[in-house]
């Protein structure tokens, strides 16, 4: 794995870390650009894959621009290749970051569906998984929601958040997704072990 630092890695270094950023359909879509340009400073190469309900929060375009590379919205994204794209994100990823992360998501991810790109890359991808969750706080404290989040950390899947405040529904309490920069620096401790 290559190291990571806090300086823009140049074209004399090795290889790029490689993170795919997943982004769901939450409020909280739009720090995904953020989360984008900012692991793109630090020497990441980012690879968005979108699902449907987040391009009703943000644009495919945004994150493209931010992180410099195309965007995967859909299983047949991949007209330039033989090779199915969503397995070459899958074995090229040193780290998948789902952020925010609904619970829908979540529960798909514990169940092991692929109806999207982005449950197809989870299942194929066996680099280290961090989840970021924002949801209402009710959500978030449902017994099938705290079920699938049990599952999931057991498979080796890491959590940041989420944290309480107001949330985007006017209640106050825990779903908020963690700071942008919080998330970053956990990704970049994740890269930096691997």
């Amino acid at each position: 794995m290559p190291t990571v630092s806090d300086t823009p890695v140049t074209a004399e270094d090795s290889r790029q870390p490689n993170v795919v950023l997943g982004v769901t359909g939450s409020i909280a879509a739009y720090r995904a650009a953020d989360i984008a340009s900012q692991l793109t400073k630090r020497g990441c190469e980012v690879h968005v894959v979108m699902t449907d309900d987040a391009r009703e929060f943000i644009t495919p375009l945004t994150l493209q621009v931010l992180s410099r590379q195309p965007v995967t919205t859909s299983l047949y994204d991949e007209k330039h290749s033989w090779h199915p794209g969503h397995i070459q994100l899958a074995d090229d990823a040193d780290l998948f970051l789902i952020a925010p992360a609904t619970a829908n998501t979540l529960s798909k991810l514990a169940l092991g569906l692929a109806d999207d790109a982005l449950g197809a890359i989870a299942l194929a991808c066996r680099a280290p998984m961090l989840i970021a969750p924002a949801m209402n706080g009710k959500m978030w404290t449902h017994p099938a929601i705290e079920g699938h989040t049990k599952t999931l950390r057991e498979r080796g899947v890491e959590f940041i958040g989420p944290e309480e405040g107001l949330l985007a529904c006017g209640y106050e309490g825990i779903g908020r997704l963690w700071p942008v920069e919080g998330i970053v620096e956990k990704a970049m401790e994740i890269l930096n072990r691997t």
